[in-house]
């Protein structure tokens, strides 16, 4: 069942039916110029992996200044990698509240929440817990990059990197770098390269992100569950 949320007229939600309890929170992040729209593919694969889940597709919370009726999370006017991370860090305070909010909303966990992002919604998700570790148990993050490689890797969430091999605007290499810097750190990730796919919240990737969510074991449960840590894991496993 799709909704308005009275926050937005425009944002999207896919809620189970009445009287069925909210087990998982999925928040969505439309890419630069983009609507919520633009997700509700991923949206219905979500639920129906996770009928039990919460999906919100909320809209950038500024408007597209590239033109159009589009939204942004932050502008991309002349960003350069010298001054693409102070625009993602000026843009996360307000994102970081609506999570907050939503969690509240349906009284879940920060272990229960994933966020999902394309493009500049996938830095955004990316950047989130990496500047709030926890904050989410997964991200997955579609077509996307961080602001600048990781000095430390989250140790609460667990990261789905999905990627197209013909990716004309956020090359490859970029989240192949950033992989292996989050493995160097000792991050838990996982990364997919769909081949002869471009900048597109592909089909393939879609299904390979539900797969991901369903079988893939938070390292730190791992390594709790053969005594490498010594602090229970606070994430859990979206089934």
């Amino acid at each position: 069942m799709a909704t308005s949320s009275p926050a937005s007229p425009h944002e999207i939600e896919f809620l189970p039916e009445p009287g069925t309890e909210v087990r998982q929170l999925f928040i969505l992040l439309h890419g630069v110029g983009g609507t919520p729209a633009n997700l509700v593919p991923l949206a219905e694969a979500v639920r129906a992996a996770f009928p039990a889940s919460a999906v919100l597709i909320p809209e950038g919370f500024e408007p597209f200044d590239g033109g159009g009726a589009g939204r942004q999370w932050f502008s991309v006017r002349g960003v350069s990698e010298d001054n693409r991370p102070e625009r993602v860090a000026h843009a996360l305070p307000p994102l970081e509240a609506y999570v907050k909010a939503a969690q509240a909303r349906f009284g879940l966990l920060q272990s229960d929440t994933a966020l999902a992002g394309f493009s500049q919604g996938a830095i955004m998700a990316l950047e989130l817990v990496q500047a709030h570790d926890g904050m989410a148990g997964r991200v997955i993050a579609f077509s996307g990059r961080y602001a600048q490689l990781p000095k430390a890797a989250p140790q609460y969430t667990t990261l789905h990197l999905l990627h197209g091999a013909d990716d004309p605007v956020m090359p490859v290499a970029l989240i192949q770098a950033a992989q292996a810097r989050l493995d160097e750190l000792h991050g838990d990730s996982t990364i997919d390269v769909a081949t002869h796919v471009g900048h597109e919240l592909h089909p393939a990737l879609i299904q390979r992100a539900i797969v991901r969510l369903q079988t893939c074991v938070p390292l730190r449960s791992w390594e709790a569950a053969l005594g490498l840590n010594q602090s229970p894991p606070d994430g859990t496993t979206l089934h």
